[in-house]
């Protein structure tokens, strides 16, 4: 009878040493997300994306195309076989999500199949905040003991404050009242002070004390919270300067590629929101410490932190099951701008008395982050009427001026950043983000992420030797569509035009279906008919969310349009328009704001006046239920079209000229090019 080691067997990974025991038949995929390896994967284990490719290092395993018996992992199969055929796979190489454990193994992890090899695109803007912040020094002079005033160093130390600085009712915690007495000596009676004004401002309370007068300053950090990324800017509470930024992928990507599978994980995993929890929290407190190593600052002088992000991330950071969120009426736990101790929520790499501010969410599916953008952009203030698309898997939209604030949000999916798409991938060196095609000839020509040349330059080969061409970025898909669209390559409806496969090799049949071809080496890039469609759900959806606040404001065209998100600031507005995912506009009103919700955030974390002034508008915005609204499907079905069935969009076509071509007739009708074919050879 074998025993449990043979019903079991060891899995290590390498780099990272990871190691546990998997029952015979666990996908290495599903081996590497229990023990948390940072292996990539963005196609939900269908073995389209390639992105889990694993390097079996020590022992016994079938080869390329060979069965086996009594080795460390499972034969290959047909969807090896097919990856390989098609898209080439490296000698060595198996897909994790495809390749089973049936023995002892180490399996090695490719740089380029680790999730943080990602580009994190959320830098700091150059935004000029004007400074209040919660937390702020002050020096004083205390009096010294005396006999004949049995005062406490604590009570004078608070008549200081409030003879030298007018401050009142002050309070300290059990931790400064411990090294008050020993720092006020060694100050000689002189002391500076850190004091944090919560949401009563005549009200603050003391969380540090420095010996004399602190030549230093202290710091507070900001974080934006994404479903796929988490950005973290550490700023000089003194000065506003930002001083340091960094990025990572949020690990959570493990346990669901988008919201809706994290709220599944947790509703079948009894531990399952804890582990998200878990998560995210140690990658804030990485982010910390990766922050304050970049300013060569202290951890114990980060002071005060601020989050955004959308329900799901803020119910998973504070601790609190998003199961509700799951399914209406997608009731929020708390909703308020909350101010608490960093400790409580197990966020350590500060000092040890940080508070914490997370922004008002708006509704269940309309989050902090949406909150910060319209803190960062203001539209409460402006006369025009503006559209602020914050693009990402479930995209939040605002509508509005002055007058009136509309907000929604839109289940766009995660194809836009790369996942459902064949040669789709994350950003990353070696990702085509931007393309474009000869409308003549039909022949592409692309640039990647990491090299500043187009593809048709001469020195194109050798500057991207290093890192080749691996696959398509989220702007880069969007661009290439959009662009196939002014080409010709694909009819109002998203079809493929499988007539031009007399015209041009660059169009080729897959089955009933065709498919363009953008590069062919050691990896094939090519956008396929379920890649279109992929792009065409993703944009209706948006679309669809941003007519449906129109609607409901009265207007049929928009003043301004806004695209935030760290994706959105990649995104071209021309051929974001072009595509159909936002509304006609004219395209020089049509700007990119970054990481918006980073700046709103940061502007939080800088102004304490801006945070009540945010949770006074957030209480003014009205929530737009898409899910409850009848004309959000036919919608939807409009804007499936490229760039919309019956939309004119008259701005855009004064720019760019959008081919009249009729729809392409269903596969099979003997209409498109395997059909002209066909009849030729009869002829």
């Amino acid at each position: 009878m074998p025993d449990g080691n043979t019903l079991h067997p060891l899995v290590v990974f390498t780099p990272s040493g990871k190691r546990g025991r998997f029952p015979v038949g666990t996908p290495v995929l599903q081996a590497a997300r229990a023990l948390g390896v940072d292996l990539d994967s963005v196609c939900g284990g269908r073995g389209i994306c390639s992105r889990c490719q694993i390097t079996p290092a020590f022992g016994d395993f079938p080869k390329h195309g060979l069965t086996a018996t009594d080795s460390a992992l499972s034969e290959w199969n047909r969807v090896e076989a097919r990856y390989k055929e098609k898209r080439g796979l490296r000698e060595g190489r198996r897909l994790g999500c495809q390749a089973q454990v049936t023995g002892d193994i180490v399996i090695d992890v490719p740089a380029e199949s680790q999730v943080h090899k990602q580009v994190v695109r959320k830098d700091a803007d150059d935004r000029v905040i004007e400074l209040d912040p919660s937390t702020k020094l002050f020096y004083v002079e205390v009096r010294e003991p005396d006999m004949h005033d049995p005062s406490s160093d604590l009570e004078r130390l608070i008549g200081a404050l409030s003879e030298q600085w007018m401050l009142d009712d002050l309070v300290a915690d059990l931790r400064i009242v411990q090294r008050l007495q020993p720092i006020l000596r060694e100050g000689k009676w002189c002391v500076t002070v850190a004091i944090h004004f919560g949401r009563n401002a005549a009200r603050g309370r003391i969380v540090s004390l420095w010996p004399g007068y602190y030549e230093g300053t202290i710091y507070g950090a900001a974080f934006d919270i994404g479903s796929t990324t988490v950005a973290c800017h550490l700023s000089d509470l003194r000065t506003g300067r930002t001083v340091a930024s960094s990025g990572l992928m949020n690990p959570q990507i493990r346990f669901g590629e988008d919201l809706m599978s994290r709220v599944s994980y947790s509703m079948m995993n009894p531990e399952g929101a804890g582990q998200m929890t878990d998560a995210v929290r140690e990658a804030i407190n990485a982010l910390l410490g990766q922050v304050a190593a970049q300013a060569m600052v202290p951890v114990e002088d980060i002071l005060e932190c601020t989050f955004v992000g959308n329900p799901i991330m803020h119910h998973l950071l504070l601790g609190i099951d998003p199961v509700e969120l799951g399914g209406a009426p997608f009731a929020l736990s708390a909703g308020e701008g909350m101010v608490f101790w960093a400790a409580e929520i197990g966020v350590t790499a500060t000092h040890p008395d940080a508070r914490v501010y997370t922004l008002p969410c708006i509704a269940g599916h309309v989050g902090a982050d949406a909150a910060a953008v319209i803190l960062a952009e203001e539209p409460y203030n402006a006369e025009e009427i503006t559209l602020i698309v914050d693009v990402g898997t479930n995209a939040e939209i605002v509508l509005g001026n002055r007058d009136r604030l509309l907000a929604c949000s839109s289940p766009t999916g995660p194809a836009f950043e790369g996942a459902q798409i064949s040669c789709g991938q994350r950003a990353a060196p070696g990702a085509i983000e931007r393309i474009r095609i000869d409308p003549e000839t039909k022949e592409p020509r692309f640039k990647v992420i990491g090299c500043e040349l187009w593809s048709d330059d001469p020195g194109f080969a050798k500057a991207t030797a290093e890192t080749g061409i691996t696959g398509i970025a989220g702007s880069g898909i969007i661009e290439a569509i959009a662009e196939m669209r002014l080409a010709d390559v694909i009819d109002i409806d998203g079809v493929v035009r499988g007539s031009l496969t007399t015209e041009t090799d660059r169009i080729y049949a897959e089955g009933r279906t065709f498919s363009y071809l953008i590069h062919d080496g050691a990896q094939r890039i090519a956008v396929t008919q379920n890649d279109v469609r992929a792009i065409q759900l993703a944009k209706a959806a948006l679309y669809a969310g941003c007519q449906l606040l129109m609607d409901e404001m009265g207007i049929e065209a928009v003043d301004r349009i806004t695209l935030a998100g760290a994706f959105g600031a990649h995104i071209s507005p021309l051929h974001a328009m072009v595509l159909g995912m936002i509304p006609d506009c004219a395209v020089e009103n049509v700007r990119s704001a970054g990481n918006a919700a980073g700046t709103g955030a940061r502007i939080a974390l800088l102004n304490a006046g801006k945070r009540s002034e945010i949770e006074r508008v957030v209480r003014d915005v009205e929530k737009i239920e898409t899910a409850l609204a009848p004309r959000f499907q036919d919608h939807f079905v409009g804007a499936m079209a490229v760039p919309h069935k019956s939309a004119p969009y008259p701005r855009l076509r004064t720019i760019a000229r959008l081919p009249d071509t009729p729809p392409s007739p269903p596969p099979g009708s003997g209409e498109g090019g395997t059909g002209r074919r066909r009849r030729r050879a009869r002829a």
